[in-house]
């Protein structure tokens, strides 16, 4: 599908304007780069190791912790810094790894900040990558960009990397903070493991199946990232999810319809966090979630491409053509 649908003119957008990417070498980095040089964008991401980086887009070595004259200097005159800084939230819960995961957080916002006061002209907008997370486990209750947060575990570390936005954001510069549910992509994102675990047998519903899994397509987060790029009507926080969030045992029967499963054994509760420790994972990624709304996004006229689940694993679950057998057929047919 087309990537080059917004609601702001893309007249408006000059050509190569420069996009920094923070932390960019992840998942939603990646694709974000990839879609960003489609429309003509420069791109620079900011990353641990440039050497191993193999997306497009220029690669500036950085710490997150340092400001450094090399990766500073992209963000004068640039038109937006996106930041999508963060360690994995897919490991056990303890103490250390709750520090390291709010570290990584704030820390790298806030020298993102230190380093736009360095610089003469800096990015008309600043992209905050955030997390539907900080509503909590919240039931049925509907998580709209105003709902309860509660004071606790993932959510403190949601309120303490936005408040890190805040203290960082230099005066009049425009800035939208993107809470960000699960994205469904091809390759490397959750999807694929959910796909291979139901093609096992294993694709039943997790724990109660009564919890709500907030989804989005990543054509429509890409699209959403470029609109809080180039849209100046975007300031404030937007959650970044999709119109129809569904139950997981609703997801996990359209997973196994999608793939052609007949069935999948489910996985209690109680079997789930037996297990989670030996993954060094945390159970409560797979047995909480919330009912996460778009509400201001798509008041603001946002329009989503993928509406229905269904829709959206078919897409992204069915065979990828292969351009070299493609080409073989056709010649061999023109023979």
């Amino acid at each position: 599908m087309e990537l080059r649908t917004s609601l702001y003119a893309m007249n408006d957008t000059k050509p190569k304007s420069r996009v920094v990417i923070a932390g960019g070498s992840g998942f939603l980095g990646k694709a974000l780069a990839a879609t960003l040089e489609k429309e003509n964008y420069e791109v620079v991401v900011l990353t641990r190791d440039p050497g191993s980086y193999r997306g497009v887009g220029q690669a500036r070595r950085w710490d997150g912790m340092t400001v450094e004259e090399s990766w500073v200097e992209c963000l004068e005159g640039a038109h937006a810094v996106v930041n999508l800084t963060g360690k994995p939230v897919n490991c056990r819960r303890t103490k250390r790894n709750h520090e390291e995961i709010m570290r990584s957080r704030v820390e790298p916002t806030e020298v993102l900040g230190d380093a736009l006061r360095l610089v003469y002209r800096p990015p008309a907008v600043w992209v905050q990558a955030a997390s539907l997370a900080i509503y909590g486990d919240a039931g049925d209750r509907l998580c709209e960009e105003s709902a309860y947060v509660p004071a606790e575990y993932p959510a403190d570390v949601c309120v303490a990397w936005e408040e890190a936005l805040g203290r960082a954001i230099r005066p009049g510069m425009r800035w939208a903070v993107l809470r960000i549910g699960f994205v469904l992509g091809r390759g490397d994102g959750a999807l694929g493991t959910l796909a291979r675990l139901a093609r096992c047998g294993l694709g039943g519903r997790i724990g109660s199946g009564e919890q709500w899994i907030s989804w989005i397509h990543l054509e429509d987060m890409m699209r959403l990232f470029l609109e809080a790029i180039r849209n100046p009507s975007i300031h404030g926080i937007c959650n970044a999810t999709g119109l129809q969030p569904v139950k997981n045992a609703e997801f996990m029967e359209t997973l196994r319809k999608t793939l052609g499963v007949p069935f999948g054994f489910p996985c209690p509760g109680p079997l789930v966090r037996a297990f989670a420790p030996l993954l060094d994972a945390d159970p409560d990624l797979a047995l909480c979630g919330r009912r996460g709304l778009p509400c201001r996004i798509h008041g603001l006229g946002f329009r989503f491409q993928f509406h229905e689940l269904e829709e959206a694993l078919a897409d992204l679950l069915r065979p990828q053509p292969d351009p070299a057998g493609e080409r073989e057929w056709v010649q061999t047919f023109a023979r």
